[in-house]
């Protein structure tokens, strides 16, 4: 894959991700059960992940990045801290340089990789 390629296939993957649709917690939802449904699957907004990773309670997200960094290689297009049942993952969006488009989830409070897709 030439630069030219690339840097289409980089361009139209940040037009997708401007273009996705407000997320679940950025919503009002007048009925209680789907709103607690929602908040196992919602990612967090910038000050809510600045806050969780001074605290403590997350790795940063370079830690991330290196528990995935052998298993994907590739350029990081998308990063994001979110809810997944109990706990916190990072969820990693990986362009490797054939083209091909990963995404990893990394525990966020261990750095281990915990799926990939």
């Amino acid at each position: 894959m030439n630069i030219a390629e690339r840097a289409l296939v980089i361009a139209l993957l940040t037009l997708g991700v401007a273009l996705t649709p407000v997320s679940a917690q950025e919503t009002v939802n007048p009925s209680p059960a789907p709103a607690a449904a929602e908040t196992s699957r919602t990612c967090l907004n910038q000050k809510e992940r600045r806050a969780l990773v001074e605290s403590g309670a997350v790795l940063r997200l370079a830690a991330a990045m290196h528990a995935v960094r052998n298993r994907v290689p590739g350029t990081l297009v998308r990063a994001r801290l979110c809810h997944r049942g109990e706990r916190l993952v990072y969820v990693l969006t990986v362009l490797a340089h054939d083209g091909k488009v990963t995404r990893a989830v990394v525990d966020a409070a261990k750095g281990t990789l915990v799926g990939e897709r």
